[in-house]
């Protein structure tokens, strides 16, 4: 909880999109109930007028539009806030838009704190709401408008929340607080020190001090005054009401890393931490070569999954009417104990000519650390001394969710989800339903997220089911439904859905054909939309429920709206290697003719992160890419975006597929698109080119290693070249950890596979990329030189991040992927 409340006002209003804006023009989508219309014969593409250019295609993004991000519903539901800003500024502007309004207001600065906030908290009539703007606490009066501040101070707030009895709670580094509403008065309810207790007055215990007790009066005299001191101390702490509780001292060996107080205001549940741990590198510093002071910056970096070890955490409830501390065990967690990567380190010892025995011990357990989500893991009861947990072990093949016995300090498990690969990190929404001692949460334990609901001790029933993909859950105001986002009609086009509670009745609420992500507003009635299409980006519309679809924004400039993009059509490729089929999208070439003599060239692009949804119906965030795909269709390519095993939105077996055999899967299915090219669009497959960045560009690298056959040139942007050297929260989730699974890193990583290398290669990265380190890409071409490999290429960027920002990188880097397209694939 502490971890959400740190949102502070507008200037993190909601979780992050993928990066970029957007575009548009009108399209026509194939109807969802049409399969076939997801396959041959493929649309012709438009006809251009213009040719487009690299320079302006990677120029400042805000030609395209400064679009709306971030938006969320006012508190009375009328009108909806967001953010914009503009690429090359440092701030954003503020704005909210009535939802029969033409246009939106513009927030002045000294009005911010007013503005109606995303992220508060209600009393339990729902009359109030108290919300953290710059770390100082509001509470706003719902029927009025009337908005009061708290507090006015230097020293950030970390978190508020209402308590039962209508007073307000607040936490500042490791203390609570409580403003009693009746008088105004600010209860210290607890001070928390990671430290160890003060010993108090001690009694002698050697030879030495117990003679001078003895014979020396004065240090007697000494003794029995401190004693009565601390007597007195002691008597008042307990017997006067005006003072605050005393100091809980938990080890000085730990930090708190999660802090969560009951709505009743007695329990704190606490998760330490070792203290020695940091997840930065002991031993390395990215260096800044373009210091503003002329000299080289040492900047701090993570640590490496090969030697970052994560500790888990320690749970603890204080009571803080007994001033009572308990220690959770962790026994309650079914499997606690299990040895789960028992196989793996069979296999890798058995490789080393030795033997593994398996044996139980106790495993590492944390709060668990989903990459999306605005919730806390930490979710109690509205109304009754009832915590539930969602947990994880550190070795990701279990999730559990864990109610508390907050007396005994003991875990029972309510579900438990294993994954002999990695549990995902999406998809764990859960909470209370309202008044009820049920739990809902989301489960990837048939194949694919879905949604379910179970009282505690109870067995779970399952709300939603089928091969398609739950996630967005938001349990309406009166908790009769709970809403969510899936994608049932078709992997690459997403909608609103809900499911009655009592009935068990699913009703699809959108009928929208691209991408969208979604809210319901506060009193429920209407749904806020924020939906793209293949060439149209991200706008904000609003629907009714039950009602028609309006557009609440139009931010997408006439230069970009106007102009005839190409949609890629979205076809399934069927898998040659027994996946089934391989979502792609296919951009054709102008004036494009299945019959003609002379075949096409093509580029197949490689999108990022791994676990990540591009050939969709909506606008990709790779907007970039998406128009530099334009302008090589109108320069005669055919232009192939696959997704392939591991990407997102095709549920668990596909995210699994690349386990412990990075870059194996996903080089088959690019075979098969290729393959499908030459079938379907009349391409040369012996005139192929593939590119892409980060997670795209180690496919890039592990195509022309594994399989130089199959590409002519390829073009690796910031990528993977080790992944020993890349982060453990993602790695480790896919690969395990060196130590323990040497053999799936020395398999996936393509360091290890770069005498394969036959055909021209481009290697383009930033120095000051603090995700995959330049240093991925020095090794790499250090290596290859040892190699005696002629046929590659490098480019550096001396003051890019991960993400590249400056117009002019993206453009030198385009023109050189362009330049060896255009020698090497024509």
């Amino acid at each position: 909880m502490r971890s959400v409340m740190r949102n502070l006002g507008l200037s993190a209003l909601a979780v992050a999109v993928l990066a970029g804006c957007a575009a548009t023009s009108t399209e026509t989508a194939a109807p969802a109930s049409s399969p076939q219309a997801f396959q041959v014969p493929l649309a012709q593409p438009p006809q251009v007028s213009q040719a487009l250019t690299l320079n302006q295609i990677m120029a400042n993004p805000d030609w395209m539009g400064v679009f709306a991000k971030e938006a969320y519903w006012s508190d009375d539901s009328q009108s909806v806030l967001f953010a914009r800003q503009a690429s090359a500024s440092p701030l954003r502007s503020y704005y909210q838009q009535g939802i029969n309004d033409s246009r939106a207001v513009e927030l002045a600065l000294d009005k911010l704190h007013a503005a109606d906030q995303q992220f508060g908290v209600f009393d339990r009539t729902k009359s109030h709401k108290a919300y953290l703007y710059l770390g100082n606490i509001f509470v706003k009066q719902l029927s009025t408008g009337k908005i009061s501040q708290l507090t006015r101070q230097r020293s950030a707030i970390d978190g508020v929340r209402y308590l039962n009895n209508g007073d307000i709670a607040y936490w500042q580094g490791d203390n609570v607080f409580q403003i009693h509403q009746d008088s105004g008065l600010v209860e210290q309810l607890a001070e928390i020190k990671m430290a160890k207790a003060p010993e108090g007055v001690k009694e002698p215990t050697s030879y030495l001090a117990k003679q001078q007790h003895r014979l020396i009066k004065y240090v007697a005299l000494q003794q029995e005054n401190a004693k009565a001191k601390a007597q007195y101390k002691d008597e008042l702490q307990k017997s006067d009401p005006t003072l605050a509780a005393s100091t809980w001292y938990l080890g000085d060996s730990e930090v708190v890393s999660e802090l969560s107080l009951s709505p009743d205001g007695r329990y704190i549940l606490l998760a330490l931490t070792d203290k020695n741990y940091t997840g930065s590198s002991e031993h390395d510093i990215m260096p800044n070569y373009l210091g503003s002071d002329g000299y080289i910056d040492p900047v701090p970096v993570r640590a490496r999954v090969a030697e970052d070890t994560p500790p888990g955490q320690r749970f603890v409830v204080l009571d803080l009417n007994q001033h009572k501390q308990v220690d959770i065990t962790i026994e309650g967690l079914t499997g606690f104990d299990e040895d789960v990567l028992a196989k793996v380190k069979a296999e890798n010892a058995k490789a080393k000519g030795e033997t593994y025995q398996s044996t139980k011990a106790p495993r590492k357990i944390q709060l668990i650390q989903d990459w999306g989500w605005t919730q806390s893991a930490i979710q109690w009861h509205e109304s009754e001394d009832k915590l539930a947990l969602m947990l994880e072990a550190t070795d990701n093949k279990d999730r559990w969710i864990a109610s508390v016995d907050l007396a005994k300090g003991k875990f029972t498990t309510e579900h438990r989800l294993h994954d002999d690969a990695w549990v995902n990190y999406d998809y764990n929404q859960f909470g209370w339903l309202p008044g009820t001692d049920s739990l809902y949460y989301l489960s990837e334990e048939s194949g694919y997220s879905q949604l379910y609901v179970k009282g505690l001790g109870a067995k779970p029933r399952a709300l939603t089911q089928g091969k398609f993909v739950v996630s967005d859950i938001q349990l309406s105001p009166d908790a009769n439904y709970i809403y969510y986002k899936a994608n049932q009609t078709h992997p690459g086009m997403y909608n609103v859905h809900r499911v009655n509670l009592a009935t068990g009745k699913n009703e699809q609420l959108t009928q929208w054909d691209g991408n969208l992500d979604y809210s319901l507003s506060p009193d429920g009635t209407q749904l806020l939309l924020n939906a793209s299409r293949r060439t149209q980006p991200n706008e904000l519309y609003v629907q009714p429920i039950g009602g028609e679809l309006k557009q609440l924004t139009s931010y997408t400039s006439d230069a970009f709206k106007n102009y005839p993009w190409q949609a890629p059509e979205v076809v399934a490729v069927p898998s040659s290697y027994g996946a089934g089929k391989v979502y792609a999208r296919v951009y054709l070439p102008q004036g494009y003719d299945k019959s003609r003599a002379e075949k096409y060239p093509a580029v197949i692009f490689n999108h990022g992160a791994g676990y990540l949804q591009n050939a969709d119906y909506g606008f990709s965030g790779y907007f970039r890419e998406f128009m530099f795909h334009n302008l090589l269709t109108q320069q005669g390519y055919v232009v192939m975006d696959m997704d392939y095993r591991g990407s997102k939105g095709y549920g668990r077996d596909w995210r699994t597929a690349i386990y412990r055999n990075m870059g194996h899967p996903e080089v088959e299915d690019l075979k098969d698109g290729v393959s499908w090219m030459g079938t379907n669009t009349n391409v040369d497959t012996q005139r192929v080119g593939t590119y892409g960045g980060s997670y795209g560009g180690f496919l890039t690298f592990m195509s022309l290693f594994t399989a130089p056959d199959l590409f002519q040139a390829g073009a690796a942007l910031r990528p993977v070249a080790d992944w020993a050297h890349y982060n453990a929260p993602y790695t480790s989730n896919i690969l395990n950890t060196p130590d323990v699974d040497p053999i799936a890193y020395e398999r996936s990583s393509p360091i290890e596979h770069a005498q394969g290398l036959t055909k021209p290669l481009l290697i383009m990265s930033g120095v000051m990329d603090d995700n995959v380190f330049f240093q991925d890409s020095v090794r790499m071409v250090q290596h290859l030189i040892e190699l005696e490999k002629p046929t590659f290429e490098t480019a550096i960027y001396p003051v890019e991040p991960h993400g590249f920002r400056q117009p002019s990188s993206w453009l030198d880097e385009y023109r050189r992927i362009y330049k060896l397209f255009e020698q090497e694939l024509k």
